[in-house]
């Protein structure tokens, strides 16, 4: 099931806005140009960023989410139509030979199951043409960000169109490592409406993800920093041999 903040349709339609600085694309834009991709699955696309991106470069794209709010915002936007987009999630893939998979920003560690976060990976080894690979990032559990998520450090009005303006913030709800959860809170000032949404990330060790991907017959070619969060993030490259 996906959290409110990306299944909920009034907050779908502000995802983008709240956060319109995405430069922690660009590593992955320069990856899928050192690769020379062509076909790319993006699991977890969320609104469509970062498969439009790469649609703009002439890739063709496969978006999957499970939040069909999120998809419609993707649908939506200019080019939406160059892109296959599908609600889902990487478990229950139809056939795909695809040079590069990927899971940007939160989404490996939003997949909290360990049952589910094992069949993600063999769905996106299926998917991939041998030589094939798959890039993914996942917060260092040593960085500890959850101690960074408080409403003090997150309150914000933004202007929206249509909208007006919204009060947002994030507080931490409970640490029972290697889980997290946190909620967000959205006022709206136009009719007073308050949403909030819940969400846990699993924060994996370095080790652990190596183990996994092997497990699957994946070979791990790198383990990159974030260019835009240095000794925080692990940017996982693993290849189908």
């Amino acid at each position: 099931m996906a959290d409110d903040c990306f299944g909920h349709p009034r907050l779908a339609a502000i995802y983008d806005p709240l956060d319109p600085d995405r430069s922690d694309l660009d590593a992955y834009l320069r990856m899928a140009e050192e690769f020379e991709v062509h076909q790319v699955l993006d699991i977890g696309c969320g609104t469509g960023v970062f498969a439009l991106l790469l649609a703009d470069r002439g890739a063709d794209v496969v978006g999957i989410d499970p939040a069909q709010a999120s998809i419609d915002v993707a649908r939506a936007k200019p080019g939406g139509e160059r892109v296959r987009w599908m609600c889902g999630d990487a478990t229950a893939l139809p056939p795909l030979q695809v040079d590069l998979v990927t899971m940007t920003a939160n989404v490996a560690q939003a997949i909290v199951d360990p049952d589910t976060w094992q069949k993600t990976l063999r769905g996106a080894y299926e998917a991939l043409r041998p030589g094939g690979h798959l890039f993914f990032e996942t917060r260092d559990p040593a960085g500890r960000a959850w101690e960074e998520w408080t409403r003090g450090k997150s309150h914000r009005v933004a202007e929206f169109p249509g909208f007006g303006s919204v009060e947002s913030w994030v507080q931490l709800i409970d640490v029972s490592r290697p889980l997290v959860t946190f909620r967000w809170t959205y006022v709206f000032a136009m009719d007073g409406q308050v949403l909030t949404s819940d969400s846990t990330l699993r924060f994996r060790e370095r080790e652990e993800v190596e183990t996994d991907l092997i497990a699957h017959g994946y070979m791990v070619q790198d383990v990159r920093d974030a260019p835009d969060r240095p000794g925080r993030e692990f940017v996982f490259l693993a290849g189908r041999p």
